[in-house]
């Protein structure tokens, strides 16, 4: 790169560092004298990494932020009860809507995780991150083929509102702003060998200007590296759409996949070196680089109604490394009581993740922590308590579950 590249390279860097610190808020300052602290990363100190998709379900913009501004509503109480239990250092939340008026971090750390929920300790988030997400987004077209390019299955992400089923990432160790990609505006034609849909006679769903436009990422897909004490952990997040509510082309199933398989090519810079994310930066991930893929991925990797294949694609990939496989005694308590569907899955119940109707769908493995390869997972959990356990009385706050693991980091010159 030369140096008027890299001149534009450091410009850009502190325009987006700027606006992220002005518009989304980068760091919280606890006041309580019993939240814990930042924690000194040691050689022997594992990195407690979770996903949680809290599954918030708001119908109108605004709802989010009222919720947050009352520190007695009873889900967000439950939701930081159960951080408070698990106590991850990193956590993506999944649907938790973005409102760019508010910091909605600060709201949920002073309202929420500062104080300690039925006995547990209070925890403090000092670092987030969120950004826009494609949801709710109009995109002037056509998406669902009703003939109408209006409602929220014409947005860019389905979507009754900007910043639907958005995310927030929370953090008690630095992000490097500067550093920080995200690939919202990323099309899904710019995919090698996206997967098209089609109608059942052969043609396409899309008309060639309507595909030329259409954006990959549902909400988005965000590159955000977290300063360990060890080094950089590129922490890689994204909600994929789930692969219904669509026709016999498959358009949600289809793009599921290709979302998914994003961080696949993203993660082999031969196939993604000439992407460019948001910030007009070229590339995929480093070979180098350290990460976690954190996320809804809406796959299971046996059963319900994604593509096959779809989260095989992560699970596995040459750099992620998928062996352990977190459990719950929760899960298969529910599978057996449950009963429907849930009988005649292939895959483990331990692994399931996402307890859903147990007519149409059954419960699922969908949430994932998958970290690179050469770091080592000491230990890990889906957060499903069975009977009788501390916690079970939460397990209605969300139809998901809490994953976590814990990672030894690499120490990095």
């Amino acid at each position: 790169m030369d140096t008027g590249n890299k001149k534009f390279r450091s410009i850009c860097g502190l325009a987006l560092s700027l606006f992220l610190c002005g518009c989304m808020g980068t760091t919280y300052q606890p006041d309580s004298a019993n939240m814990t602290s930042t924690p000194a990363n040691t050689d022997t100190t594992p990195l407690r990494i979770a996903t949680f998709n809290i599954a918030m379900g708001f119908e109108q913009s605004g709802e989010m932020t009222r919720a947050l501004q009352n520190p007695q509503h009873l889900r967000l109480q439950q939701i930081a009860a159960i951080l408070q239990t698990v106590r991850p250092d990193i956590v993506l939340l999944n649907e938790f809507d973005y409102d760019p008026t508010v910091d909605a971090a600060s709201l949920f750390n002073q309202n929420f995780l500062a104080h300690g929920q039925d006995g547990r300790q209070a925890i403090g988030y000092p670092y987030h991150f969120r950004a826009p997400s494609n949801t709710g987004l109009a995109s002037g077209l056509d998406i669902d083929g009703d003939g109408k390019a209006s409602g929220p299955a014409d947005a860019w992400g389905f979507g009754h509102f900007p910043g639907q089923y958005g995310m927030l990432l929370l953090s008690r160790y630095p992000i490097n702003l500067p550093e920080v990609r995200t690939f919202q505006q990323f099309l899904w034609s710019g995919l090698e060998g996206a997967k098209r849909p089609m109608k059942t006679d052969g043609s396409n769903f899309y008309a060639d200007e309507t595909w030329q436009r259409l954006r990959l990422s549902s909400k988005s897909h965000w590159d955000v590296p977290v300063q360990t004490g060890k080094g950089t952990l590129h922490v890689l997040a994204f909600h994929p759409t789930p692969p219904v509510f669509d026709g016999p082309e498959n358009r949600n199933g289809l793009r599921n996949f290709d979302e998914i398989r994003f961080w696949a090519d993203y993660l082999r810079p031969e196939i993604s070196a000439e992407w460019q994310d948001d910030q007009g930066r070229p590339g995929g991930l480093p070979t180098a680089e350290q990460f976690v893929l954190l996320g809804d991925y809406n796959a299971d990797p046996a059963d319900g109604d994604s593509v096959p294949g779809a989260s095989q694609q992560l699970l596995n990939h040459e750099r992620v490394d998928s062996q352990f496989v977190p459990l719950s005694k929760g899960a298969v308590e529910a599978s057996q009581l449950q009963g429907g569907l849930n009988a005649k899955q292939k895959g483990n119940p331990a692994s399931d993740t996402a307890d859903f109707n147990d007519q149409y769908t059954g419960n699922l493995r969908l949430d994932y922590v998958l970290p690179s390869t050469g770091l080592e997972v000491t230990d890990g959990a889906v957060f499903w308590p069975a009977s009788g356990q501390r916690g079970h009385e939460w397990m209605g706050v969300s139809d998901h579950h809490l994953v976590w693991l814990d990672l030894q980091i690499e120490t990095q010159p």
